[in-house]
């Protein structure tokens, strides 16, 4: 069963990573790049400020650098773990794929890219919601967005990408309920 699983998967990839094209290639590097974000991340960061004031802010720069390091830690645990070969280094599909990210690594399951960008989406999302109700959406949108680029760039399979997409919308989940009880709990009015 998990080997048919996984031949799907496979199949899937390498349709989907085939639909890319040279015409593409740069807007999907810049997308899939970790620092390509950053603006998006400061306004996340103004906007709480705004909403919620100083001291609340940095209890939530503290909560965030605890989600961020979680989802990327248990993300290392999971690929050292399961040790799946990424797309981009597996030799049976090699001569099917467009490989065109900076560099390949060598285990992806699964997609820190994806549990990173969703948790941070679901958790700012939520904080955000009383306030801005349709954010959440664009920010899952941005968080899909994301996740799609590691499979146009070669380096995650799908399930990849799935499963670190529901851990990290797990993860932000998580810490939207940490966050809330920290600004309760040490921010007084």
């Amino acid at each position: 069963m998990i080997e048919q699983l996984l031949q799907y998967d496979t199949a899937l990839f390498v349709y989907l990573n085939g639909l890319g094209s040279a015409t593409w290639d740069s807007l999907w590097l810049a997308i899939t790049h970790k620092y390509t974000f950053a603006p998006l991340y400061a306004i996340l960061l103004f906007l709480l400020y705004r909403q919620f004031g100083l001291k609340s802010l940095l209890v939530f720069i503290v909560v965030i650098a605890l989600m961020v390091t979680f989802t990327d830690q248990i993300t290392n645990v999971f690929k050292r773990t399961f040790m799946r070969p990424r797309p981009c280094g597996a030799e049976d599909i090699a001569d099917k794929i467009r490989f065109i990210a900076v560099r390949c690594g060598k285990y992806g399951f699964f997609s820190g890219h994806s549990s990173n960008t969703m948790a941070a989406a679901v958790f700012t999302g939520l904080m955000l919601k009383p306030y801005y109700k349709n954010l959440i959406f664009i920010l899952l949108l941005w968080s899909a967005i994301v996740a799609y680029s590691r499979i146009y760039v070669g380096v995650h399979y799908p399930l990849d990408i799935f499963c670190g997409m529901t851990f990290g919308a797990i993860s932000g989940f998580m810490f939207y309920k940490l966050g809330t009880y920290a600004i309760k709990r040490f921010v007084k009015d």
